[in-house]
Order: structure tokens, then C-alpha cells, then sequence
């Protein structure tokens, strides 16, 4: 009996199917081979069409087939994990009315800075944990202002999980955790975010229904089941946005917990159980999957938009496919910590939340032609993320959050010891490395969701620990080139 769980991401994606009873993993594959496209036609915008995630669900299906011949007859169960903040538009046929605005799309960010003036700082991070900020309810906002005809044929406002499990059960529905991160939801009055929907000019009903985040959602269609060659009337038990699922793949489920991930874009989350937030809105908060009412789990989220992206451009720059990622991180490991004197600021991927919702842009600086070459470039990528996530952490322990130990899949830039060294010297945190992903947890989950699993505990079961990468003994060139990096953080901040 085996699960399955996609991972819808920006770039890629993931399936993975798992034996629910042996907590093994089946199979394993992602698609497309290079990522996806995502369109740019402003600068600042990010879009792509969802029906290249439905294609790319239905391609992937097939990979996983082929890996394992008659396992998706054995699937009891799909889970899904999903990009972040998106915002898809549908008729009552499910079609979607125009692409997707997605999390990296930067052009509500001076709609959600007016609400969040508007509305009352203390009201909205008393109610939403956050400043209405980028999220799905000011892109939707910003369709209503800017496209008033299409926002009126509009039948939903989905999320892009939301989407897919539309196009997978034909339901129109959606979380409480997915609502969350749209700010589109109201902790203190555990229900719709009324004041923001009235200040936006949002109709009720253009939200869709909520179900639980893990439990049955809906059952695969006739049609859908055809198209993936799985059994009709499969419930989908489980979805979740991508960090949310990825804490859960790691089991990251209880406050003091911690996950991390350098996909993409670059998170660490934390659960809570109190109604925590920061009061400049630089990190998020949202319900995480096993949020309720009268056991609050809020999951602190710190995103770096230019993480992975960061990564996968300076290899496109420098030999673009003839150069593999390990191949990058020898490179990388080749140069002494502070890359010779070059700093990167890895902020090129539109407007960072934790920066104030400011849009930096990227930098290479102290370039010396006579001395500096791919190695000091591929190195001082890998140390500006490094020295991102450590500027967000200081950040994150302004609210108590004082992590000892980030868990982490072995995967994307956790797989360079570059990059795993430089983070954990860089902040004295050790890091935990574990052989999940995202695809592997939405199937998990999956499992717990539809029962197929006797207990929470029992859905992790296959989860081994790789490896623990602690802080250098000496950290001092660590920290001296962390100081380098802030400094010019702070003169592209005017500060």
C-alpha cells in the first residue's frame, strides 16, 4: 500500500511515493530537467501559467511509473505540497482567467505597505500576525484595481496548491493554513480576515471553502485518474505550502522545533505555540498543519527569496549546463572563507520580506580582474546566502526563537559542505541533515491523513539522519567576513 505526494514548486516538480507500511521510498523523480519557466514581462512581475503545473504533475506521474513499474496502482493516498503566496484566478469551469501571480512577484508590495498603514499596524498584526505586505490578498488587490473586468468573471481565488487539487478532485477548496499565508485569515477571531477583505474590496465568495490541511479533501476523478493512470476516488488527504510541508518532512511539528531549507528561495522555520510576530513584519507568521484553535502551532517563517536562484544563476553564467552543482561546490571549496575579499548580496529575486519588503537587487563586489576568478564568484555566492540566512536569524531571536539545531533535507545547497559550513561557523548552530524532501513529506502526510497509518509518529517512519555539520572550532574568518557582508548590506540600505 503506497502513498504519493507532489511537490509543486517554482522551478520543478517532485514526486515521490512511499510504502506507508515500510516507510521506504519507492520512488523518487522531478521534472522538468531544467526549471521552469517563470515569465517576467515588468520587471518585479513573476508569473507563470498553472496549466504548466498540471502538465508538469501528469509528466512526473509517468517518471515515477517508469521508476517503478505498477506502484501507482498501489496508491491509497496523494498529498501535496505547494509554492507559497501565489495567487491563481479561476472560472466556474476551473479555468484560470490570467497566470499566476506568484511569491516572487514584487508589484503589490506598495498596495500591502498602504493597507498595512490603513488598516492600523496593531490591528493587523494582532489579527494577522503580518502586514498584509506581498502576500495573495494584495496581488489580488492589485487585480482588482488593474484588471476590474477579469476580477469580475473570477468564480475563486485559489492559492496554487489549491489549484492542483482542483484540477486532481474538481473541488473548489481551501485551508486554514493556505488562507494564513494569503493573509486572508484572522487569528484572534479564528476565522476570515473580514477587515482586510472589506479594506481591499474582496467578495467572500470569491474564497473557496476551507477543509482540513491533513485529512480528506476530496477524491480523484474519473478524469484526473485517467490522465495519471492512479485509481478514480483516491483521496487527497493532505496539502500544505512547501515550508509549512517541509518542517512537517522533518518532523518539525512542536514549538522549539526548527527546519531550514535552501531551495529556490531560502527559509528557516520555527514552530510556535504562541501568537507570535515581528512588529516590522520582516518575519512571517502562519497556521502550520497542525494548527487549532485551542493549541495554537504557528509556524515563524524567515524567506530569502534569493537563495537557490542565486546559485543556478551564476552557474547559467559561468558554463551553464556543462557545469554541474558539484562540480560548483569543488570549485567553491577550492577558496579560503571570505572568497578573497569578494561579497555577494544575493538579492535578486524581487523584493525581500525580511529587508522590509525593499528590492535591493543583487551586487558583486571588490571584484579584482587580476586576481578574482569562478571559484572567488561561485564561493561568494554560496557565503551571501550563508550570511543572508544569518542576518535573518539575529532577527528571528529578537523573538526568543534561539535555535541549537536546524533540521534540514540533504538536498539543493545543503548538499555543498561549502555552504553547510559557512552557516553553521557563521551562527554556531549545528545542522542536521536528513534524507527527505518535500515530495516525500506530502506523501507521508498523506498517509496520516487518509489513515493509513495508525498514528502521526508512525508516517515518519524511513526518516533516517544523514549527518550533523557543526560550527568550525574557529570561527573568527567566519565572523570577519560576515562583518564585510553586513557592512555592505547597510550601504545598499542607505544605512
Amino acid at each position: 500500500m503506497y502513498s504519493i505526494g507532489y511537490d509543486v514548486g517554482s522551478s520543478f516538480v517532485k514526486a515521490a511515493i512511499v510504502d506507508v507500511e515500510q516507510g521506504s521510498v519507492i520512488a523518487s523523480v522531478s521534472y522538468p530537467e531544467k526549471e521552469m519557466v517563470i515569465h517576467s514581462p515588468v520587471q518585479g512581475w513573476a508569473e507563470q501559467d498553472p496549466a504548466t503545473w498540471w502538465d508538469a504533475v501528469r509528466k512526473v506521474t509517468k517518471l515515477a511509473e517508469s521508476k517503478a513499474p505498477g506502484s501507482l496502482q498501489q496508491v491509497r493516498a496523494i498529498g501535496i505540497s505547494y509554492q507559497m503566496h501565489g495567487l491563481v484566478l479561476v472560472d466556474r469551469n476551473g479555468t484560470p482567467l490570467r497566470p499566476s501571480i506568484i511569491w516572487c512577484d514584487s508589484r503589490a508590495t506598495e498596495i500591502g505597505r498602504k493597507a498595512f498603514a490603513e488598516l492600523g499596524e496593531k490591528t493587523c498584526l494582532a489579527e494577522l500576525l503580518n502586514s498584509p505586505g506581498n502576500f495573495t490578498a494584495s496581488k489580488l488587490r492589485w487585480v482588482i484595481e488593474n484588471e476590474p473586468a477579469l476580477y469580475e468573471k473570477a468564480f475563486k481565488a485559489f492559492l496554487p496548491g489549491d489549484y492542483v487539487a482542483l484540477k486532481l478532485t474538481g473541488d473548489f477548496k481551501t485551508t486554514v493554513s493556505g488562507l494564513s499565508e494569503g493573509m486572508l485569515w484572522n487569528f484572534r477571531d479564528h476565522g476570515l480576515a473580514e477587515r482586510v477583505l472589506g479594506h481591499y474590496g474582496i467578495r467572500k465568495d470569491v474564497l473557496a471553502d476551507i477543509v482540513p490541511t491533513m485529512g480528506t479533501q476530496g477524491y480523484l476523478t474519473a478524469s484526473a485518474a485517467q490522465e495519471l493512470s492512479l485509481k478514480a476516488g483516491i483521496p487527497v488527504s493532505y496539502r500544505a505550502g512547501d515550508q509549512p510541508n517541509n518542517a512537517f518532512s522533518l518532523k518539525v511539528l512542536e514549538p522549539g522545533e526548527i527546519a531550514a531549507t535552501a531551495g529556490t528561495s531560502g527559509v528557516v522555520y520555527a514552530v510556535s505555540s504562541s501568537l507570535n510576530c515581528d512588529p516590522q513584519s520582516r518575519i512571517n507568521a502562519f497556521a502550520h498543519i497542525n494548527h487549532q484553535r485551542n493549541a495554537p502551532r504557528i509556524g515563524i517563517l524567515l524567506c530569502i527569496n534569493g537563495t537557490g536562484i542565486s546559485n543556478s544563476w551564476i552557474r547559467k553564467l559561468i558554463d551553464d549546463a556543462a557545469l554541474s552543482y558539484d562540480e560548483m561546490n569543488r570549485h567553491a571549496s577550492t577558496v579560503p572563507v571570505g572568497s578573497r575579499g569578494v561579497i555577494v548580496l544575493p538579492f535578486g529575486n524581487g523584493a525581500e520580506r525580511m529587508l522590509g519588503d525593499r528590492d535591493v537587487g543583487a551586487a558583486a563586489l571588490q571584484l579584482n580582474f587580476n586576481v578574482h576568478g569562478k571559484q572567488e564568484l561561485l564561493r561568494a555566492v554560496q557565503e551571501g546566502v550563508a550570511f543572508a540566512f544569518k542576518y535573518g536569524l539575529d532577527i528571528m531571536q529578537s523573538m526568543e526563537i534561539k535555535p541549537q539545531v536546524l533540521r534540514a533535507g540533504a538536498a539543493n545547497m545543503f548538499l555543498s559542505p561549502v555552504f553547510c559550513s559557512t552557516l553553521a561557523s557563521v551562527t554556531g548552530i549545528s545542522i542536521e541533515l536528513y534524507n527527505t524532501d518535500g515530495a516525500q513529506g506530502a506523501a507521508r502526510a498523506a498517509a496520516v491523513g487518509a489513515g493509513l497509518v495508525p498514528s502521526l509518529a508512525d508516517g515518519f517512519k524511513g526518516i533516517e539522519h544523514i549527518k550533523t555539520v557543526e560550527p568550525e572550532r574557529d570561527q573568527a574568518d567566519y565572523l570577519e567576513a560576515y562583518k564585510a557582508w553586513l557592512g555592505a548590506l547597510k550601504a545598499a540600505l542607505g544605512q
